[in-house]
């Protein structure tokens, strides 16, 4: 079951990256502004529980796989639908394909997935999901997201690992 997800997965990405784009012309939105940091949160000592910002300012700048844009850009990404539990240790993040049936999908999940495990104390439940309604297959996308083992296994594929580092990757300014 593991492999066909990896061998659909590299299918569909290969043909994407080798044909016509699927989404040509997205729309693109204004970056938010960069987040104004006080002097508590560089003080180690006084106690700063994640928030939402905080959230969406490590996965804002992922790339999108298809466009030279980042998500927060495609409004794939937006803070409005950020939820953060510190008490419970959980992070939700919501995205929104650019359209209806992106193949991209899996990817992107995978891609905020990895940049917020990386990111964030190990103590965090991270769940990526589609925002209810904006894709045709979001039950199935969403079950590969939440799939732990079916996870684990993408990411020990070479090829893949190495499309989500690019996605994830910050550009030198």
């Amino acid at each position: 079951m593991h492999a066909l997800f990896l061998q659909n997965f590299d299918h569909k990405f290969i043909n994407c990256r080798m044909s016509e784009l699927e989404n040509i012309n997205p729309n693109v939105y204004k970056r938010s502004e960069d987040r104004k940091y006080t002097e508590n949160d560089e003080n180690d000592d006084v106690a700063d529980p994640f928030d939402e910002r905080e959230i969406f300012d490590l996965i804002r700048n992922i790339n999108d796989p298809e466009h030279p844009l980042t998500l927060e850009e495609l409004h794939v990404l937006e803070q409005s639908l950020i939820t953060v539990d510190n008490a419970k240790n959980f992070v939700k993040v919501l995205f929104t394909p650019t359209i209806p049936h992106c193949s991209m999908a899996t990817l992107i999940g995978l891609s905020i997935r990895v940049k917020l495990l990386r990111a964030l104390p190990p103590r965090f439940k991270v769940s990526v999901e589609i925002n209810p309604g904006t894709h045709a297959s979001e039950n199935a996308v969403n079950k590969q997201l939440a799939d732990k083992e079916r996870v684990a296994a993408a990411l020990e594929n070479t090829h893949l690992i190495e499309v989500i580092n690019q996605c994830i990757a910050v550009p030198i300014q």
